[in-house]
């Protein structure tokens, strides 16, 4: 029989827990990370004082632990460049090709680092002047959450048209926007900087949508300051460039900043983090490996009433490798595009008696950064067919200058290699993931995705974007983006009223080969299932050069009551091994495909060809 104190709970004390907890982290191997707390280096809340030599004490502190939880105060941080950390970085599709110093100023700094978290507890970091956010360089094991970034005064400007007639305009400034009138004409300026062109996009508050614009209307009229934020501009508008309730949204298009920086670095998450406003090309990952985005917002504080949080892309990944995975983030308003992923093609520029090969950055806004590494595995790629010519792996990779780099491979050269080939980096190309997202006020395309490895998107939301939502490129002679996709799977997402700047529909294909060569594509196995289309224009999908294109059980609306458009959705040039079927458009029968340089062999369908 059994005692009935043998029942009673067994109490441990809490010391023992702890005790246990420790030698469980010692077994593991794993690190207890010590909390840092930032007030106790000088940074204060809401005291509009410079943090920037605070913070730099702070994450110092971190760095001398094998693990470490830097904890911020809640409420408004105020950052500087002065007393900030500063770093020369080359950035991929962000470098000017000037001689103007690419020095940048940088809010928090995690420089060779390892096992650090950064939780903002809420905070909102005000940046001031031009500033990256955050810089991780070289590290590992990096995690920012919990945190806000927003500018004080942002580098885009925003105005509305309050009036307007054939002899005049008035526009009202947002209160972040600064301005003078001098001698009848406008000037825009911020914190230590002034614009001097005017890029312009304007944003059309009744339907919801971004189109590109134009200042030069304002430009060339007589301003007139009426108040403090107000400004008649008297000239000849009868063609009437604006309407009344229209936001211009103006920017100097001068790339000489990032929002973030993720560079040769492993293992970082941003989780919880809101970026208000990011100057230049937003957060930029390059050569790095194991990026995790989780609940991520680009888009500006409700209460702020802007309209813009991206002065161009929102999450740029570029030569990076491992798994990028964007989950359950948002972004609103960029004047670019919300996720580009991609690698780049170097182009050849010389082979040594001792073939040795120099390779050249060809774009003039990427060069400056290390493209290749000892060990990594390269393709010879034709740039006029964009298909493999060769492969190879590098025995060591030195860069020679800033736009050229130096490559020796640890066997013969291959045959057919010469110095009109361009050169992919096999090793730094990444899996991606990008699910349960929006996407939405952007003038240009969604996502640009272009890497060999596998491909989901899925559960995503697209709304308004003003070009494709989707667009799967790979180039090597405009932007140099690489490479061909194998494996990519789009299924069960929202498409709400894309593509209405170009008629450009929902999903591109579109690699910029100039060359076809028979029998052989540039992009292969994609898989577009189950989505809900709403389109305004009536297309879908347009594609090139891809072997193997499902397109079924996908739902498509749009304006009923024009059903001729919807009666095109399709247009595919050069494919092979396509199946379109089980797709439904309500009231609207006998919807027909346009093929180019295709036969009924290289399609299965249930819908009507029509060969071009």
């Amino acid at each position: 029989m059994i005692s009935k104190q043998h029942n009673k709970p067994i109490t441990v004390p809490r010391s023992w827990l702890l005790l246990l907890c420790l030698c469980c982290y010692t077994i593991l191997g794993a690190q207890v990370p010590v909390v840092i707390r930032a007030v106790d280096y000088g940074v204060k809340a809401g005291s509009y004082k410079n943090a920037a030599p605070a913070l730099q004490r702070a994450i110092a502190a971190c760095r001398k632990h094998p693990a470490a939880i830097l904890k911020l105060p809640a409420g408004r941080i105020d950052i500087w460049p002065e007393g900030a950390p500063k770093r020369e970085l080359y950035i991929s599709n962000s470098t000017e090709p000037d001689t103007l110093s690419k020095v940048k100023n940088i809010a928090f700094l995690v420089d060779g680092a390892r096992n650090i978290t950064i939780d903002g507890n809420n905070c909102l970091i005000m940046l001031h002047g031009k500033m990256v956010s955050f810089a991780v360089l070289g590290s590992s094991n990096i995690r920012i959450k919990n945190i806000r970034f927003d500018y004080e005064r942002p580098t885009m400007s925003e105005l509305t048209i309050s009036a307007l007639d054939e002899k005049s305009v008035t526009v009202r400034f947002h209160p972040d926007s600064r301005f003078n009138v001098a001698n009848g004409r406008l000037e825009l300026s911020g914190e230590g900087w002034k614009t001097e062109r005017y890029h312009t996009i304007l944003f059309d508050p009744v339907k919801d949508r971004l189109h590109y614009s134009d200042l030069k209307p304002l430009l060339q009229a007589v301003a007139r300051q009426t108040g403090p934020l107000t400004v008649v501009f008297e000239g000849d508008f009868k063609k009437r460039p604006y309407q009344t309730g229209d936001v211009l949204t103006i920017r100097d298009p001068y790339r000489d900043n990032c929002g973030g920086l993720i560079a040769q670095s492993k293992n970082v998450v941003l989780q919880d983090v809101r970026l208000h406003y990011m100057h230049g090309l937003g957060v930029v990952s390059q050569f790095s490996e194991n990026i995790t985005l989780h609940k991520v917002t680009v888009a500006p504080r409700p209460e702020s009433g802007r309209i813009i949080a991206a002065f161009a892309d929102c999450f740029h990944f570029s030569g990076c490798r491992g798994k990028i995975m964007i989950d359950s983030c948002l972004t609103s308003g960029a004047h670019d595009d919300p996720v580009n992923v991609h690698g780049t093609h170097l182009q050849i520029t010389g082979i040594s008696k001792q073939q040795k090969l120099t390779v050249r950055f060809m774009h003039p806004q990427t060069y400056g950064f290390p493209a290749f590494f000892a060990g990594d595995s390269i393709v010879f790629i034709n740039p006029q067919t964009l298909l493999p010519v060769a492969r190879a792996v590098l025995q060591s990779a030195v860069m020679i200058n800033k736009r050229e780099m130096e490559l020796q491979l640890s066997g013969t050269l291959p045959s057919g290699v010469t110095t009109e080939l361009c050169i992919e980096n096999r090793t730094w190309t990444p899996e991606v993931v990008i699910r349960n997202s929006r996407f939405e006020r952007t003038n240009t395309r969604g996502l640009l995705i272009t890497t060999p490895r596998r491909v989901l998107i899925e559960g995503n939301v697209f709304h308004h974007t003003g070009m494709f939502p989707i667009l799967i490129a790979d180039d090597a002679s405009s932007w140099f983006e690489s490479g061909a996709v194998q494996d990519v799977t789009i299924r069960n997402n929202r498409f709400d009223g894309c593509g209405y700047n170009s008629g450009s529909g929902a999903i591109a294909i579109a690699p910029e080969n100039h060359l076809r060569m028979a029998g052989s594509y540039v992009h292969r196995n994609i898989r577009i299932e189950n989505n809900q289309f709403h389109t305004p224009e009536g297309k879908l999908l347009q594609a090139r050069s891809v072997d193997g294109l499902l397109f079924a059980g996908n739902k498509i609306t749009g304006n009923l009551a024009d059903k001729e458009r919807l009666k095109i959705p399709v247009s595919l040039s050069d494919c092979t091994n396509v199946r379109i079927s089980n797709n439904s458009i309500p009231g609207v029968t006998g919807s027909v495909i346009e093929l180019w340089g295709m036969t009924e062999k290289d399609i299965q369908t249930d819908w009507k060809l029509h060969f071009k």
